[in-house]
């Protein structure tokens, strides 16, 4: 099993949820988060004061899926969040070893 956790633009929220359910992926986990990757920010300013915002509104979603689906899933992620600019997002693989159900504690295969 692997973990795919894609940091992407908000806009892209529906667009990805939506491609990933018709992929057939029967859950995830989605949080509002903030960051920043190689453009570090930019600079505003607020009521003529510069200041300097360095964190970025994204949308993180976290799927666990087999290990076969991994590449399949890289690129619907890629095809639904890019936009071709600066700040599209990342995906990142991890290994999940283990699937613990907590209401019955048993543990799963891939089937989540």
């Amino acid at each position: 099993m692997k973990k795919l956790t894609a940091v992407v633009r908000q806009e892209k929220l529906e667009v990805l949820k939506q491609a990933l359910f018709d992929k057939g992926i029967r859950g995830m986990t989605i949080s509002q988060v903030q960051g920043c990757g190689n453009q570090h920010g930019w600079k505003e300013y607020v009521r003529g004061t510069e200041v300097l915002l360095n964190t970025i509104p994204k949308v993180e979603f976290e799927i666990v899926v087999d290990d076969e689906q991994v590449n399949d899933l890289v690129q619907v992620v890629c095809d639904a969040a890019r936009t071709g600019e600066v700040g599209d997002g990342k995906i990142f693989v991890t290994p999940a070893e283990d699937v613990i159900r907590i209401r019955t504690g048993e543990h799963e295969p891939a089937a989540l």
